[in-house]
């Protein structure tokens, strides 16, 4: 079996869409149901641990390069920027903010910083949409401190200096319908179906 043309090179630092920043470590092949395969070995800085993610399958995953230090002064230049106002409905926004995650560009991510950051200065945010914009906000500082060079305190403190002028945009009223806060039958529903969704792509990862 020839050796397949890989976009990333061991020692390469790569994005892994909502697991975080991490480092290929390791190109190999294994025998899967009969045929040779070959997988990207990461380790993953956030959670300590090692993934094994079959090469074919690494851009449907959304695996990418970390960006240049232009592109991420320019995500951090976005979240100072002005924006429409989200929609009202948490349900909704929490599913375009997870899919946007999915999506892994940096400036996806940086939007999901600013959105979610601008709501918790009009309302505490729900506990699904708090550990997303924690999950964001961690992944935006691991990629940028990569890219620029610089300490993650050092990213988190210019990410602090622009967001701090937009939140004080805002103004500390209730600006959704209190209705908005009856989310915790739903919340449960949702965090049962991403565990399951979660489950499913670990498993995938090795047996596609």
């Amino acid at each position: 079996m020839a050796k397949p043309k890989t976009e990333f090179a061991i020692n390469q630092k790569i994005v892994y869409p909502s697991q975080g920043v991490g480092k290929i470590t390791e190109i190999f092949k294994k025998e899967f149901k009969g045929e040779l395969v070959y997988y990207y070995k990461i380790y993953l800085d956030v959670s300590e641990m090692y993934v094994m993610v079959p090469v074919a399958n690494a851009a449907a995953l959304g695996i990418r390069a970390i960006v240049s230090a232009e592109e991420a002064q320019r995500a951090l230049d976005l979240i100072g920027e002005d924006f429409e106002t989200p929609t009202s409905d948490w349900k909704l926004r929490y599913q375009q903010n997870l899919d946007l995650l999915k999506s892994g560009t940096v400036e996806d991510i940086a939007s999901i910083v600013r959105c979610l950051y601008q709501r918790s200065k009009v309302k505490e945010l729900p506990i699904l949409e708090r550990k997303l914009y924690d999950n964001a906000k961690k992944l935006l500082e691991d990629e940028i401190s990569d890219a620029m060079g610089i300490s993650t305190e050092e990213v988190e403190a210019l990410l602090h200096a622009k967001l701090e002028p937009l939140g004080l945009k805002v103004e500390k009223k209730p600006a959704y319908p209190e209705e908005d806060d009856e989310d915790d039958e739903f919340g449960d529903d949702i965090a049962s179906d991403k565990n399951d969704s979660d489950d499913s792509d670990d498993s995938d990862d090795g047996d596609d």
